[in-house]
């Protein structure tokens, strides 16, 4: 059975006196409102935040999260409740905006609110909604899409796509990796477990590597395995490594990791969706979640990152090796905006003359761009491709689909670049060059006429991106 769900976006104005200033300080929220329900006005619905909290001059936060409370007629109020980093440190936004008949517009309108740090009051303000400047574009961002419901309660996606999909084959290659960079620090993460099933048909063994990239300074790794494939039907596991469901465990060499996994959307297919169920193409590529949060802790050596709701997102890989030449991309964008691409020339006779095919998804405002994963590498009946310059340190994508268009530029410096190489199920090597502290410029522009530009993304050091060849 299915249902709608309610998205919407919205802006609010207004100024807040923290308690250890004299002087009050514009803010700002621009919110994205997410909920598996369809929000009708007599009842009340529950709905999930993203978004960015800024302070003038203390805060800038585009990685807030929250929960919003809808009943304007059940209990006459709309209640946020937001977390967000201010100088390092976590605050809370919580206030309601109270529902008046006497004042309906007023009351819509308005949102006193309190900020707090450790259940301690830090600050208290007043937001408005601008009707002039804003009335049109939050009305114009309500989407109601379909979400599944059933009377069981279902498996988590995320779940059922971390389960191994490892048939007993020969011939295969699985991978579960996660990337995510630390908002203190500005270091990036790299986590890779992988299982091969070489040709021959020898015994399926597990390996992997934990990689940690300083914002400045040569990242540091370490290898683990191979030993035998140990079977676990939740995710990845060996005697020390692990990587199931929420969690992420582990120690090689001088690293010790224990982090927890919070997603914060949902699945997205960087291959076409069919490819992932039924193994046809040479490999599949998607992601149990577009965006996750990740707390705890990473040690190496004498090194310790403390992460505390670090951003990034855990992928899968499916297939029969490694491509001929490749590059990948995965992009947060922030706001809930996300970028992903991989372009690669397969190992295939005949796919392996082709240039690089390319497979990009933009999340943006809740939607996915290109509608059809195949549209950015195909094209229509072979025109209109999306083009990859695949090259280092830095390499480019651009494409047009409908009326939009994008172009992509992807900077690896060598000094944050990490060299590690694989082993295909037939023995054959491969290298990927991995950085996890990447720089990107992202620019999408919209046809009215002319091209204009619609959105623009410069990312310095926050970048997760590869390169690889044989």
């Amino acid at each position: 059975m299915t249902s709608r769900g309610t998205e919407f976006q919205e802006a609010m104005l207004g100024r807040v006196h923290l308690s250890d200033e004299d002087r009050e300080r514009p803010m700002r929220l621009d919110l994205v409102v997410r909920s598996d329900d369809l929000m009708l006005p007599h009842r009340t619905t529950q709905a999930r935040l993203t978004g960015r909290v800024r302070i003038a001059g203390r805060a800038d936060d585009a990685e807030a999260a929250g929960e919003l409370e809808i009943s304007p007629l059940a209990r006459r109020r709309i209640r946020y409740r937001i977390t967000f980093a201010m100088e390092g440190r976590r605050r809370v936004l919580n206030g309601w905006k109270s529902i008046s008949p006497a004042r309906p517009l007023s009351s819509m309108t308005l949102l006193p609110y309190t900020l707090y740090e450790d259940g301690e009051r830090v600050g208290e303000g007043t937001l408005r909604f601008p009707l002039a400047t804003g009335l049109l574009p939050f009305l114009a961002s309500f989407r109601f899409p379909r979400s599944a419901q059933s009377a069981p309660a279902p498996v988590p996606a995320t779940d059922r796509h971390l389960a191994s999909r490892w048939d007993g084959n020969p011939g295969r290659t699985e991978v579960w990796y996660t990337t995510l960079t630390d908002p203190v620090t500005g270091s990036g993460v790299w986590l890779h477990h992988e299982v091969v099933a070489p040709t021959d048909g020898s015994g399926a063994y597990a390996h992997g590597w934990v990689a940690v990239f300083p914002k400045d300074g040569p990242a540091e790794h370490a290898r683990f395995g191979p030993v035998p494939r140990t079977e676990d039907q939740q995710g990845f596991a060996t005697k020390d490594i692990s990587a199931r469901p929420g969690r992420l465990t582990g120690c090689a060499g001088p690293f010790t990791w224990s982090l927890t996994e919070t997603p914060l959307s949902g699945a997205v297919h960087t291959f076409p969706r069919w490819s992932w169920r039924r193994p046809w193409l040479p490999a599949s590529h998607m992601l149990p979640a577009a965006r996750c949060h990740y707390s705890g802790t990473v040690r190496y050596g004498a090194d310790e990152l403390r992460l505390d709701r670090a951003v990034g997102a855990s992928a899968r890989i499916y297939g029969h090796g490694n491509a001929r030449r490749w590059a990948w991309l995965h992009a947060d964008l922030g706001g809930g905006d996300v970028l992903e691409i991989v372009a690669a020339v397969s190992m295939r006779r005949g796919l392996d003359r082709l240039p690089p095919l390319v497979f990009l998804r933009l999340l943006q405002n809740g939607r996915t761009w290109p509608r059809r994963a195949e549209r950015a590498a195909v094209g229509w009946a072979g025109l209109g491709r999306f083009r990859a310059d695949i090259g280092l340190p830095e390499w480019h994508v651009t494409g047009r689909a409908g009326r939009r268009r994008i172009r992509v530029t992807v900077t690896q410096p060598p000094e944050r670049t990490l060299a590690l190489d694989y082993t295909d199920p037939d023995g054959s090597p491969a290298v990927c060059r991995n950085t996890e502290t990447a720089d990107a410029v992202v620019s999408v522009e919209r046809w009215w006429g002319t091209w204009r530009p619609e959105a623009t993304w410069r990312l310095s050091g926050t970048a997760h991106a590869e390169v690889g060849d044989r």
